[in-house]
């Protein structure tokens, strides 16, 4: 078994590897190819413009972290075409599936991308050009893959003219419509075929020999080669949504046992429901099983005497109980209360966030979900979606509050960041004050934070302007408070400004700490945001186009919660894969 993903760069190890494995697939497998060539592989991934494609690399890996196969593809968004520069599989791999898998991967992406079709190079199937009786066999074979597909060779140019007289096996240019009439133009192509022969082979072909090929595209609309070995209809581009290209999500299953039943309690089970019914709608979702992570990864983000006494004090409850803080003994706060129910307030922020029997272990499988989506971004996925509850961006260092417990968001993004930079941006209405507190002296995570002005919305002791954090983290905390009335608008622009920071910062991870609470109607918040804006702020996250962990926050007019959630996740996906 294999999975094809898409690797955008090697910044991650599991990456790096796989494309240090393709590098070896190419020397082994593809004659021709040049050391200085394979070297440049990485770059080519990640600066589209000093190699005038953007280049895409799509591998076939099986569940040990080996590349079975691979496919790269040269973009060019501006003639709206995809070149396939190299399609391999590793060594005696071949008729197992995994060429026709990469090769139908491909046609989705030059689909999806807006391109005219498909090129790319096949040595000849005619004796007169290829004189080796075992190399034609070959090249019958590859021609007769390809037709399937109504791949075919270009007719009526000189594209396969060698380079020097008598040279074997020049190349035909094979054109893919992806299933449809391929209505190409003269100019078009001549084009295509120009920027084909000067950006991949500008070294090799000299000025007069480029412009003899381009000129010998005369038709007014290309033609294909009849088809030679294949009589039934060419196979349509399977639209279905690529593994690969699907949204991890990670369900916090027992987030239910945390049911606070008190009147006019809004973080209620419902929540998590109503946004997962609206998910269903799509197909862009894959739901993966939780993973158990040790409790160290919560006290590399929290206060182990904190963590301590959460664990113990909720062990302690009696079932059905909750325990409200009522005393907060700011004056000797180096000296709790003995007594673990009173001691409550020296570890949370306001009065109204209960402990009980289950919030250790509700807020602890919450972190495992972070976490889940957090390893599975590191595995190569690109997206991943932590829906849970309790929620966590306001737990501190050292204290809970705003019905948070933990900060899972917090600890994913301190998981991912010994990989690369992380930027963790808080869209939920009310201010990220436990991310900002955890990472205020780090300059390996930058924290961002759109929410209502601290004067007016909770927690309001933070979440001021000029917080910019300190020591080796100064600059690395950045806050946009708001004004009580805010549009869909207003947040856009914000918004705008605050991936500014992100991508000054040039992280190699994104963790977006989601809340739904800035939607018109909610019962904590005063903003007016629709879902179209919701759609809107998705695509304008996407357009970072990093590993994206997204972890629910708030959100509390149960009504439009789910539809706000699937519209930020489409928005996102469309932009992130487009």
């Amino acid at each position: 078994m294999f999975r094809i993903r898409q690797i955008h760069d090697d910044t991650i190890p599991v990456n790096r590897n796989a494309v240090v494995q393709v590098q070896e697939i190419l020397r082994t497998r593809i004659a021709g190819v040049g050391e200085e060539e394979i070297q440049r592989l990485p770059d080519r991934l990640k600066n589209p413009l000093k190699h005038r494609f953007r280049s895409v690399l799509f591998v076939a890996e099986d569940n040990r972290g080996l590349i079975r196969g691979f496919a790269f593809v040269l973009h060019d968004p501006n003639l709206d075409f995809c070149f396939l520069d190299f399609l391999s599989t590793a060594k005696q791999l071949t008729g197992r599936g995994v060429g026709g898998a990469l090769y139908e991967r491909v046609r989705l992406h030059a689909l999806e991308s807006g391109c005219t079709g498909l090129f790319f190079e096949c040595l000849p199937d005619d004796s007169r050009l290829s004189r080796d009786p075992a190399i034609l066999k070959q090249n019958v074979s590859r021609l007769r893959f390809y037709e399937r597909y109504g791949a075919r060779p270009i007719a009526g140019t000189e594209y396969e003219t060698p380079l020097r007289p008598g040279d074997d096996n020049p190349p035909y240019l094979v054109f893919d419509p992806l299933g449809r009439e391929p209505v190409l133009s003269r100019v078009h192509a001549r084009g295509i075929v120009r920027a084909i022969l000067e950006r991949k082979y500008g070294d090799l072909c000299p000025r007069d020999y480029i412009e003899r090929v381009v000129e010998s595209f005369r038709d007014e609309r290309i033609r294909l080669r009849p088809p030679r070995y294949v009589r039934q209809e060419p196979l349509s581009v399977a639209r279905d949504v690529p593994p690969d290209r699907k949204i991890l999500l990670i369900v916090n299953d027992r987030h239910h046992i945390h049911h606070v039943r008190e009147r006019g309690y809004v973080e209620s089970p419902v929540r998590i429901p109503g946004i997962l019914r609206e998910l269903e709608r799509t197909r862009l979702f894959e739901r993966i099983p939780v993973r158990h992570f040790s409790e160290k990864f919560i006290r590399r983000v929290h206060d182990p005497r904190f963590v301590d006494y959460f664990h113990k004090v909720c062990a302690a409850m009696e079932p059905g109980r909750s325990l409200y803080p009522y005393v907060f003994p700011i004056r000797n706060a180096a000296k709790p209360p003995r007594d673990l129910p009173v001691r409550a307030g020296y570890y949370c922020i306001d009065t109204f966030t209960p402990l009980n029997v289950n919030a250790y272990l509700a807020a602890k499988r919450a972190v495992d979900c972070a976490l889940t989506g957090a390893s599975r971004i590191l595995g190569g996925s690109r997206t991943a979606y932590a829906l849970v509850r309790p929620p966590g961006h306001h737990a501190e260092r050292r204290a809970f509050g705003g019905f948070c417990y933990f900060n899972s968001a917090a600890a994913a993004a301190d998981y991912l960041s010994p990989f690369g930079k992380v930027a963790l941006l808080d869209l939920d209405y009310h201010h990220g004050n436990g991310q900002q507190d955890i990472f205020y002296e780090r300059p390996d995570v930058l924290t961002v934070s759109i929410h209502g002005h601290p004067r007016f919305s909770y927690p309001y002791f933070s979440g001021f302007e000029d917080e910019r954090g300190s020591g080796a983290g100064e600059g690395f905390n950045v806050n946009f408070p708001l004004p009580e009335q805010v549009n869909g608008i207003k947040y856009g622009e914000t918004l705008e400004k605050a991936l500014k920071a992100v991508r000054r910062f040039d992280p190699a991870f994104l963790v977006v700490a989601l809340g739904l609470d800035t939607a018109r109607g909610d019962p904590t918040g005063t903003w007016e945001l629709l879902p179209g804006d919701f759609e809107q702020n998705g695509k304008r996250v996407g357009s970072l186009h990093l590993p994206t962990l997204i972890v629910q926050e708030g959100g509390y007019h149960t009504r439009t919660l789910g539809t706000n959630a699937r519209r930020f996740l489409e928005g996102l996906w469309h932009t992130l894969n487009s």
